[in-house]
């Protein structure tokens, strides 16, 4: 049944049993490890394409949380120019506040807290939670649903913008979350949030786009019917270059603004290419099943080649490619990452070994596997040396092949 209108749910892949995305273990508590079923379908009514099992988020979103969204020099600047961005076109008057739901480690806000501008982000990991703290953000440390945002207007008053980036798609209870944003918002107030595009994600076979943390994929119809039901509307759309092709929805109360022709081109478009169909679907299926033979096959002869193969970038989408394809330690030396915090720990459910990327230096593998492919440019600059010291990339989307 969709979490949204209620409507059935056709499924259209089943990854199998699956573990936490972002829960790297200590090597000796690999027992302890928690698995759930990842499968993904689409509602028959609304179009909303879905997990059609919820994790319950205490077990994804806690103090010992990994994922830093000022890990990449790109995704930096991008949040910078956003918090630019905000400034200029969404606040008015003497003292505007704005309302970030899953700050992170606040590299948006802490662009608006410099120039005085009055904030609070809303984050439930609180290790990060704490991170954005000492960068000088506010920061309530709870989930952002209905009860959270009428504590917000009582003690804050009214929000003139609530932004959120790759954090709703994350959140099951969507009807909440409208309800509170409903209670939170002045009444010409915006919602800004950007989150991967099932558009994108079916054109490229970005399977591993599909993971616990990711309850949604949304389209711009999807999201429309969804706002619709608590009295929102979409009022402006545009393409991200970001986490390999997302989509920046603007929402408001219905009527408050006229639609941007984006909006009508967009929705044409996901009818033209047929976005959210079953043949789109099948179509996508097929797709995943490809590159998992492929891919897996191609492990298979570099290893009997006697290649050294590692992997680039502990993602999260790394847990879904390497435990539906069957990849272990037995195929990947170990991966690499920037974050301290899953150095020395095992990848989820594969168990392969995360060190530093500075262990990408001589000897230099022959292979890396980039997992963190929505960096890929940035991440090729940085290890130039690998390349140049005949170390090839193998990347798998939108299909296999050695770079």
């Amino acid at each position: 049944m969709c979490r949204v209108c209620k409507g059935p749910v056709r499924p259209f892949f089943d990854f199998g049993r699956q573990p936490l995305s972002d829960a790297f273990l200590d090597p000796d508590r690999v027992d302890d490890e928690y698995f759930y079923r990842l499968a993904v379908g689409s509602c028959e009514s609304c179009g909303m394409t879905q997990l059609l099992d919820e994790v319950a988020r205490d077990r994804m979103f806690h103090e010992a949380y990994p994922y830093h969204s000022s890990g990449s020099v790109h995704m930096r600047r991008h949040f910078e120019q956003t918090a630019d961005r905000i400034s200029r076109e969404h606040l008015r008057g003497p003292d505007p506040f704005v309302v970030e739901i899953g700050c992170n480690d606040g590299v948006m806000l802490r662009a608006l807290a410099k120039e005085g501008i009055r904030h609070l982000g809303v984050e439930p990991s609180g290790g990060v939670a704490e991170l954005a703290r000492l960068q000088g953000v506010r920061v309530l440390n709870e989930f952002f649903e209905e009860e959270t945002a009428a504590r917000i207007v009582a003690g804050n008053g009214p929000a003139d913008l609530v932004y959120s980036a790759n954090t709703i798609c994350h959140i099951p209870y969507l009807d909440s979350v409208f309800r509170g944003l409903d209670t939170l918002l002045a009444p010409d107030g915006a919602f800004v949030f950007e989150d991967p595009y099932l558009g994108d994600i079916l054109e490229q076979t970005s399977f591993d786009q599909i993971y616990d943390e990711h309850f949604y994929f949304f389209t711009v119809r999807s999201v429309s019917a969804a706002a619709a039901r608590f009295g929102f509307e979409v009022v402006d759309v545009e393409r991200l270059p970001v986490h390999g092709g997302e989509l920046r929805y603007t929402l408001k109360r219905t009527g408050r603004a006229v639609p941007s022709p984006a909006v009508a081109a967009l929705l044409a478009e996901e009818d033209r290419k047929g976005v959210g169909t079953p043949a789109s679907f099948a179509a996508f299926a097929a797709g995943i099943e490809r590159i998992r033979t492929e891919l897996t096959a191609l492990l298979r002869e570099l290893r009997a080649g006697g290649k050294r193969i590692v992997g680039y970038g502990a993602t999260a989408k790394s847990a879904t490619v390497t435990n539906f394809c069957g990849i272990g330690p037995e195929s990947i030396d170990w991966v690499c990452d920037v974050t301290p915090a899953k150095h020395g720990k095992l990848m989820p459910g594969s168990h392969i070994p995360v060190r530093p990327t500075e262990a990408l230096t001589h000897p230099y593998p022959d292979y890396a596997v980039l997992f963190a492919w929505n960096h890929a440019e940035e991440i090729m600059a940085k290890e130039r040396l690998f390349r140049e010291s005949g170390g090839r990339w193998i990347v798998y989307v939108p299909e296999v092949r050695v770079l």
